[in-house]
């Protein structure tokens, strides 16, 4: 039945605990929002029955070349980014579904491709875009961007203590001469970082920072959550895996606060069958990978899982 050959070079974070976690029905319906190169969807598809769907989306062109070349009637893939899955359903008419999974940041491929310009391991171009088709590069973004701009971006963002001199160093370099390639990014946040934890680039949290900006991942995150949990159907689950702090965090109140339901005023005079019920149930505690996986893929070691299922609660 199905013709699917996932990246198998491509180690996939907490391939077996995401898609236990979805509680597969190999009938129902499911999402792959981060399709990167397939993993979890191969396995997902693996544990389908013939009348399951799986619809997979990755705003990356380069995933998106092989997902198409997939051969699974039961499969197919979008190129757009997961904050559209409201509108990528409706094209489909598919009205509910039995499960979704994000896979969050950046892939193993475009860290390890050198001309997308994510890792400061190679000396490359400065683009850092997921969806290579649109938007600014990083090296077209720094060349204009305003010097108070830079700071918020790399301190809100990377979380850096040093944003502001890293933003003054680069902004007087580009009077100098345009910032175009990674190594010049990495050296010029060399000069401004004073100290840095043992075993990292001084370059780290400025790459990421500069990264999740210019790829609005947060505020897709923000927006494809709730949209999300509308597409569930009852029992449906909702899968993320996360790698950074500020998505954890979202993705953590989030969860809780579905769970929690609508509050109500203190002392409240209300029995408690008509007490609003959480809309979530979450499921077990967020999961990290265990030593085995990170010793084998060390890019695995800040991945966090967390999980929920809708409950059948009437959604207003």
């Amino acid at each position: 039945m199905s013709d699917v050959s996932a990246g198998s070079a491509h180690a996939t974070v907490m391939l077996q605990e995401a898609v236990d976690a979805l509680a597969i029905r190999p009938a129902g319906t499911y999402v792959d929002g981060t399709f990167g190169r397939g993993g979890h969807s191969a396995l997902i598809l693996e544990r389908l029955g013939p009348q399951g769907r799986l619809i997979a989306l990755d705003r990356d062109p380069s995933a998106v070349a092989v997902g198409v070349q997939w051969r699974d009637p039961r499969f197919c893939i979008r190129h757009s980014e997961f904050g559209r899955v409201t509108e990528v359903l409706r094209e489909l008419r598919v009205d509910k579904v039995d499960g979704v999974l994000l896979d969050l940041g950046v892939s193993s491929p475009q860290l390890d491709e050198a001309v997308r310009g994510f890792s400061f391991r190679f000396d490359a171009p400065l683009d850092m875009r997921m969806d290579t088709s649109k938007g600014p590069t990083a090296a077209e973004w720094l060349a204009t961007v305003d010097e108070q701009l830079l700071a918020e971006v790399i301190r809100d963002y990377g979380e850096e203590r040093f944003a502001k001199q890293i933003a003054r160093t680069i902004v007087a370099a580009r009077a100098v001469r345009p910032i175009e390639t990674t190594a010049q990014l990495v050296e010029l946040a060399g000069k401004a970082v004073r100290t840095r934890e043992a075993g990292q680039n001084p370059a780290t949290r400025t790459f990421q920072a500069i990264r999740i900006y210019l790829n609005r991942e947060l505020e897709e995150l923000a927006q494809v959550l709730p949209d999300c949990s509308a597409q569930l159907a009852p029992g449906g689950r909702l899968v993320v895996i996360s790698f950074h702090s500020l998505e954890d965090r979202m993705v953590k109140h989030f969860m809780r606060d579905m769970a929690e339901g609508d509050k109500l005023p203190r002392y409240v005079p209300i029995r408690a069958s008509e007490v609003p019920q959480g809309r979530f149930h979450l499921i077990g505690r967020a999961m990290r990978p265990g030593a085995e996986e990170v010793q084998a893929n060390p890019r695995a070691r800040s991945a966090v899982m967390r999980v929920a299922e809708r409950s059948d609660v009437a959604w207003g």
